[in-house]
């Protein structure tokens, strides 16, 4: 799994950019290929699905990666440098910045931030580790828990690098990836999966991997002065809300839909109010 580099966020402002005075088995609702639900493997798994049809299986993962490759798109088309934007044009196409979240109330910054990538490689980086936890994750979660995971995930890390650090600039989706990162590691424990246990292990082990070595990275960039550091509270914030999502998901994996389906929403829902709060109240600790 390629390396995830996002969240990266310029270490100054400019000073003309402050204000004046931020997702049919009636048993199993996950599924894997080749795999009985009551049975467990009962023959190999069928042909890769032709590209025509890999939209039906993952229709969430592919429409956001198709969301964050329409707005660098049009970041570029409206004369952004692809390779190497301003923190001014960040700030303009809505990367998170804590002094406008908490100052001004622009609070969407916290979701918009989610889409907006600092270059070329920023994104790709960035697509290629969403496209595979997604297309993972999307036969678990369906395609609205997929969504609201990584919408959720997005906000929470934004939101605690606002809480930590307002004075900067942050975008990317990496905060909503590490979500995903950390959903994912507590439903691939769930017994109920039709899957071969050592296949189980083996994805689980392959997404916290994915998760240490980011963040091992992320740490080491610290220390490092450039222009461009990893937004590593973004990558926490996501990383500990995909946990708290998936957690209450695992004893549910892979029991009747309708089960699932209202586990699911209550852990969404809760995890909507919880941050509600959390902004409220660093919105009136200032």
């Amino acid at each position: 799994m390629a390396l995830n580099w996002g969240g990266d966020r310029p270490s100054q402002v400019p000073a003309e950019i402050l204000p004046p005075e931020t997702r049919d088995d009636p048993r199993s609702y996950g599924r894997m290929p080749g795999y009985d639900g009551d049975s467990g493997p009962i023959r190999p798994g069928p042909p890769r699905p032709a590209r025509g049809n890999r939209w039906a299986s993952a229709p969430a993962t592919y429409t956001l990666v198709g969301i964050n490759c329409a707005v660098y798109l049009a970041m570029v088309l409206r004369g952004v440098s692809p390779s190497n934007p301003t923190v001014a044009e960040l700030v303009h196409w809505g990367a998170n910045f804590g002094v406008y979240v908490l100052e001004r109330g622009q609070w969407w910054r916290l979701l918009t931030a989610a889409f907006v990538h600092i270059g070329i490689l920023h994104l790709a980086t960035n697509m290629w580790c969403l496209w595979n936890l997604g297309l993972l994750g999307e036969p678990l979660l369906g395609p609205a828990g997929v969504i609201a995971v990584y919408g959720l995930t997005g906000i929470a890390g934004n939101l605690l690098s606002t809480a930590v650090h307002p004075q900067v600039v942050g975008a990317g989706a990496s905060g909503a990836v590490f979500g995903l990162a950390g959903v994912l590691i507590l439903l691939l424990k769930a017994k109920l999966l039709p899957v071969p246990p050592e296949e189980i292990r083996r994805l689980r082990r392959s997404v916290i991997y994915f998760a240490l070595l980011n963040f091992v990275i992320g740490g080491t960039t610290m220390f490092l002065r450039t222009s461009i550091q990893i937004d590593n509270m973004a990558h926490l914030g996501g990383f500990l809300c995909g946990l708290a999502l998936g957690a209450p998901l695992v004893p549910r994996i892979g029991s009747a839909r309708s089960e699932f389906g209202v586990r699911s929403w209550a852990a969404y829902g809760g995890m909507t109010v919880l941050l509600l709060a959390f902004g409220y109240g660093l919105a009136k600790s200032r």
